[in-house]
């Protein structure tokens, strides 16, 4: 099949030899970090929710390597996957290429983007068989919104072949960027500072939501997102019968985030088997919309396998606020949603942990634990400190225990309060001590 007309569309850098302002706009903090992987053969491969930027990131790379490395616009090739096609086969990729190839006849090393590659059958082969004939002359950039797809099929035909980054919603940090607001200091600046936290602690880091001033409008788009990944990176891909319930058990663990859940009781809720609760949740973990959080043990199957409640959480506030079902302000919950996938941003490993009194988070880092509660409030309950002390009772290597607060700012026997607006904005986890 003759592809010319649409490649051209989506490559419009052959032709005006560089990249529309609008397609890259405000840098991203993992442009740099993705722009050092490109000297090396691997598959860069970059992973994340619908609407978190993934495409835009593309953008700026592309824009690099025109304008910073001086690559001839004809050697990069870029494909969305995320739009009708008459086969989804993998003969649609090898007519891609080859009609590529002969527009263009590049010289020397191409670099090939394929966006929302999930949705291509049995991509991994194709993928693979290029990578292995191409040896250096091709440099694979892909991208997928659904981590079943992309994780066990990376995992089964191209282990050892691949470097793999996750791209989340906005940070605090690139909020203010994208704000266009650059603060001199924590304290100076603090009333600034906190004035943009509180509207981004509801508002959220999708990107497009970040520059809408309109609430009504992001309200909106935000409720098309969620829909948008409910059929297309779960419903369409995965053998779901109960669509209609799948829907309401998303809804009600995105309303009910920092919470307990097992699967015999949404089971119980939804009128499902527990069987079908775990494959339902997991669908939707998978689709980056919400993630689980295991109780805490020294040894990881353990953790994973032991009987214990999950925890819930969601991949971004103000998808939370738009979709879920409340009606009372609970902006201790959105603070501790904020703080976990904080962590998770920093690449760290997170559970919970609970006896008598409970850890929101015991976080691992180089064979050290660090304990963080969250409190929203300046008056601190004692169970917060009781908790710490139950887990000391029956784990060793703590190195720090933090309490991640609303204003208070002090260390007292060992342990660390810390304003939440100052501890995102900081790269060491610790605020005081790096590790």
């Amino acid at each position: 099949m003759d592809y010319t007309k649409i490649l051209k569309i989506w490559n419009p850098w052959w032709i005006s030899k560089k990249v529309d302002l609008n397609k890259f706009k405000i840098e991203r903090n993992k442009t740099k970090e993705i722009i050092n992987f490109l000297k090396i053969r691997e598959i860069i491969v970059l992973k994340g929710i619908r609407r978190s930027g993934k495409s835009t990131i593309i953008y700026q790379i592309i824009n690099y390597l025109i304008n910073q490395k001086k690559i001839n616009p004809k050697n990069i090739f870029y494909f969305n996957f995320d739009q009708p096609l008459k086969s989804n086969e993998l003969e649609v990729m090898d007519d891609l290429l080859n009609n590529y190839l002969e527009i263009n006849n590049p010289k020397g090393k191409i670099y090939v983007f394929l966006d929302e590659i999930q949705n291509v059958e049995l991509w991994e082969r194709w993928i693979k068989k290029e990578y292995d004939l191409k040896e250096k002359s091709i440099k694979f950039i892909i991208t997928g919104s659904n981590n079943s797809l992309l994780s066990n099929k990376i995992s089964t035909a191209l282990t050892g072949r691949i470097i793999s980054i996750n791209i989340y919603p906005l940070s605090f940090l690139e909020y203010l960027l994208f704000k266009n607001y650059k603060y001199k200091d924590l304290d100076i600046d603090e009333n600034k500072i906190k004035f943009h936290f509180n509207k981004f602690l509801k508002k959220g880091g999708f990107p497009e939501v970040v520059l809408e001033k309109d609430d009504y409008i992001n309200k909106k788009r935000l409720l098309e997102y969620f829909e948008n990944i409910i059929l297309r990176d779960i419903i369409t891909i995965k053998d779901v019968n109960e669509t209609k319930k799948l829907k309401e058990l998303a809804h009600y663990l995105i309303t009910n985030i920092s919470s307990q859940i097992t699967y015999s009781k949404l089971g119980k809720v939804f009128g499902l088997n527990k069987a079908t609760v775990k494959e339902y949740v997991s669908y939707i973990d998978q689709s980056f919309l919400i993630f689980e959080v295991n109780f805490y043990s020294y040894s990881l199957k353990k953790s994973v396998s032991i009987q214990k409640p999950k925890k819930i959480y969601c991949i971004d506030n103000g998808l939370r606020e738009a979709v879920s079902f409340k009606f009372w302000d609970d902006n201790s919950k959105l603070i501790e949603n904020l703080v976990f996938v904080d962590l998770l941003r920093r690449g760290l490993d997170v559970y919970y942990w609970f006896s008598k009194n409970e850890i929101d988070f015991v976080v691992s880092k180089n064979n050290r634990l660090i304990l963080i509660n969250v409190c929203y409030s300046n008056e601190i309950p004692e169970r917060e400190i009781k908790g710490f002390k139950e887990f000391e009772k029956e784990y060793k290597n703590i190195d720090q225990k933090i309490i991640i607060t609303k204003n208070l700012e002090k260390e007292e026997d060992g342990v660390y309060y810390i304003p939440i607006y100052k501890w995102i904005l900081k790269d060491n986890l610790l605020f005081y001590k790096e590790i």
